[in-house]
């Protein structure tokens, strides 16, 4: 069989990549995806291609992340659950992860982090696995009914009651911007967590075009209840960010703008509603199990070239419960000014 051979993606260039290939691989292994990141925040993006017999058979994105709290990193798939890494073969995928590995001490980074959907292989040597995240991919149906009859009896209660709520949601691009940011950033902070700056959704809306659409629900008296940022790419709509304001969920607002976008993508003709990433045994995980998703764990793979442990940046850990304690009660003009420099280190 012909040896693989690695191939640079320069900056700009339009890659070659198949269906299948780019479904696995996700929306974040995409140009658009890397040259957002790139213009917004300025850092540097690696791509890479194995190919053998000219047919590009594994791909790997990796954006080197320097930020002053956060390190100095690689990782795949910047500000999004997971992808950025695929292949067709265990071979392109060793030859690639030496690539990454190889860039890392070029660079003295302090981790590689891939993040993808592995299935159930364990990382080769030199890689360490760390399985604390999942996503959630539910089937869509345009018979709306059937669908629902899929649900507990429960949570069938509870869309229903969402119904009758006088809730109404918009879908919609840059018309929605300013309501899209203000519930997003309104609710990251009732959750303790820092929020991009209105200008990175924005130019997120611009460069995906009609891949992203925003949502805005609204409650009876047509004030914000929240918002989310879904993101299209072959049979597959994926939630990127979804937040309900605290004083709104009660009335099961979440149900109404989950249901609303199970319908209107299921009547577009999408097949699977990646409903996001969570933290296993979470509280978002047992909202998310209740519209009968497959869950799916995430690889999370390490690479660390002067060992210590696995970096815990995430709420698992107590430095992070501590910090998610602070933001929560910092007035909104710190964390709005504030955010946008604190999350562009936690891609």
């Amino acid at each position: 069989m012909p040896e693989i051979r690695i191939r640079t993606l320069e900056e700009g260039q339009v890659p070659a990549w198949s269906d299948v290939l780019i479904s696995s691989a996700t929306f974040t292994a995409l140009p658009a995806w890397s040259n957002l990141v790139r213009d917004m925040y300025g850092y540097k993006i690696h791509g890479f291609e194995a190919i053998r017999d000219d047919e590009v058979v594994g791909l790997l994105v990796l954006t080197h992340v320097q930020h002053p709290i956060f390190g100095n990193y690689l990782t795949t798939a910047p500000f999004g659950s997971y992808g950025g890494f695929t292949y067709s073969t265990l071979d392109a995928r060793d030859v690639l992860l030496e690539k990454a590995q190889a860039l890392a001490n070029e660079l003295s980074v302090e981790y590689v982090n891939v993040r993808f959907e592995a299935g159930s292989e364990s990382p080769p040597n030199g890689w360490l696995q760390h399985p604390i995240y999942s996503t959630y991919c539910a089937d869509l149906n345009p018979d709306s009914e059937k669908l629902l009859s899929t649900y507990g009896s429960d949570h069938r209660n509870h869309v229903r009651k969402s119904l009758k709520k006088n809730f109404s949601v918009k879908f919609g691009h840059l018309d929605l911007l300013d309501d899209a940011y203000e519930a997003l950033v309104r609710s990251m902070h009732e959750l303790g967590s820092p929020y991009h700056g209105k200008k990175y959704l924005r130019a997120m809306a611009e460069s995906l075009g009609d891949k992203l659409e925003f949502a805005v629900l609204y409650n009876a008296q047509k004030k914000l209840a929240g918002a989310g940022v879904f993101i299209t790419l072959g049979n597959t709509v994926t939630n990127l960010h979804a937040n309900i304001l605290r004083d709104q969920r009660s009335d099961y607002a979440g149900e109404f703008l989950y249901w609303s976008v199970i319908q209107r993508y299921s009547q577009k003709g999408f097949e699977i509603f990646d409903i996001g990433r969570s933290l296993n045994g979470s509280g978002n995980e047992t909202f998310k199990m209740k519209w009968k998703p497959r869950k799916v764990s995430l690889a999370y793979w390490y690479y660390l070239p002067k060992g210590g442990p696995i970096p815990e940046l995430n709420q698992k850990s107590a430095k992070f419960q501590l910090a998610i304690r602070i933001w929560k009660i910092l007035p909104a003009f710190v964390v709005r000014a504030l955010g946008p420099s604190l999350i562009r280190g936690l891609a």
